[in-house]
């Protein structure tokens, strides 16, 4: 069963407090994501370490009951 978006998004901003994020279906299916995270705990972060903290918040469930997800941090200014 594919895992909406509000799923999604509140695992993210559990492990990020004060996290945004806005999601967008790519494919119409509610199975194929794109996620754009905006985190202060991105700050001094370089992308792949930005990345690895958004998949940590998601653990086991991406490739499972997610099974796609693009992901773009940002640093909030």
């Amino acid at each position: 069963m594919p895992m909406a978006a509000a799923d999604i998004e509140a695992l993210i901003t559990a492990a990020l407090p004060g996290a945004v994020v806005e999601m967008r279906d790519l494919a119409g299916d509610n199975d194929h994501w794109a996620a754009t995270v905006t985190a202060p705990q991105f700050v001094g972060k370089n992308r792949v370490q930005q990345h690895k903290m958004v998949y940590a918040a998601l653990g086991e469930r991406m490739g499972g009951e997610l099974h796609a997800l693009q992901v773009t941090t940002v640093v909030p200014t």
